[in-house]
This record gives structure tokens, C-alpha cells and sequence, in this order.
């Protein structure tokens, strides 16, 4: 194997891996930068992905980037939550992320908790209802995002020319 094809390689899986945290931490484009993987990844001789399942795999990166921006909105709007749930829940999550780990999933739980109680600090009942599905539509995100992610790993190993297979072609 050639210097490039390792250097390619290299950058190729330190993409995955800030892109799989990506899937799960916000403010970082997750499956872009996993699809980043599986480009650089192209470039090297062992990889046999054609252009084709790029375009195609670069699509479904920014479909699903778009549907987990969107969903999180949809559910709590579905609960009957206020503009200030959803803001809630934005903050929520970039404060979480000082908590690492579960603080994500927490902080997203109370802003929009928080927020909806902003709202209308009377019914807490129907802040509760607002936080589950505004979480609900959170992870609901970060499992597609996952999901694709997983795919491309996948998809990468499936490309790779072992001297056994073929290209991958649509």
C-alpha cells in the first residue's frame, strides 16, 4: 500500500470517528463528515466504491441531515409545545454537552422542560408531555444519523479490495 493510500486512510478514519460523534453531538454535521470518510477513502487504490454509490450516499447524507433538524420540531410541535420548548431544547443540548455523555440527552430533556415552563409555568404536566417528545423527536434524529453512519462504515469495508471482490456499483 502506498504512503498516500495510508495518509488517505488515516484522515479517511479520523473522519468517521468525529463524524460519529457528530451523529450525536449537535452543532457537528455527523453523516457529511462520515461521507468525507468514505471519499477520501475512494481515493485510494483498495477502494473499489464507484461514483455512483458516492452521489448517492452524499444524497442520503443530506437528507438525513435535513429530517434530523426538522424532526425534533415536529414532535414537539405535535405535543403542543411553544416556540420557547423548542428554543429550550436547543440550548439544553449545547449545555449538555459540558456534562458529556448523558448530559446531551438530559440537557435536551430539560430546556425543552425549562422552556415550556417559561411558556406557561402552570401546567407542568403538558411541560413533561412537551420534553418527552421533543427528546423523543432528538433521539429519533441521532438514530438516523447513526444508522448512516453505520451503513457507510459498512459500505467502506464492503469496497475495500481484498483481491476477492468487486466494485461496488449502483
Amino acid at each position: 500500500m502506498a504512503d498516500m493510500d495510508i495518509l488517505l486512510f488515516v484522515v479517511a478514519g479520523l473522519l468517521f470517528f468525529v463524524g460519529i460523534v457528530g451523529c450525536i453531538a449537535p452543532g457537528l454535521p455527523g453523516t457529511p463528515l462520515c461521507w468525507g470518510g468514505l471519499l477520501c477513502a475512494s481515493f485510494t487504490q483498495a477502494c473499489t466504491i464507484s461514483w455512483p454509490v458516492l452521489i448517492v450516499c452524499a444524497v442520503l447524507s443530506a437528507i438525513v441531515e435535513i429530517v434530523n433538524n426538522i424532526v425534533p420540531a415536529i414532535f414537539t410541535r405535535k405535543a403542543g409545545g411553544s416556540k420557547e420548548a423548542a428554543w429550550g431544547s436547543i440550548i439544553g443540548t449545547f449545555v449538555g454537552l459540558l456534562g458529556l455523555g448523558v448530559g446531551v440527552f438530559l440537557g435536551e430533556f430539560l430546556g425543552a422542560f425549562i422552556g415550556e415552563l417559561v411558556h406557561d409555568d402552570k401546567d407542568v404536566k403538558h411541560a413533561l408531555t412537551v420534553a418527552f417528545w421533543s427528546f423523543l423527536g432528538f433521539i429519533t434524529g441521532v438514530g438516523l444519523r447513526l444508522l448512516l453512519a453505520f451503513a457507510f462504515i459498512v459500505l467502506l469495508f464492503m469496497g475495500i479490495d481484498t483481491g476477492r471482490s468487486g466494485q461496488i456499483v449502483l
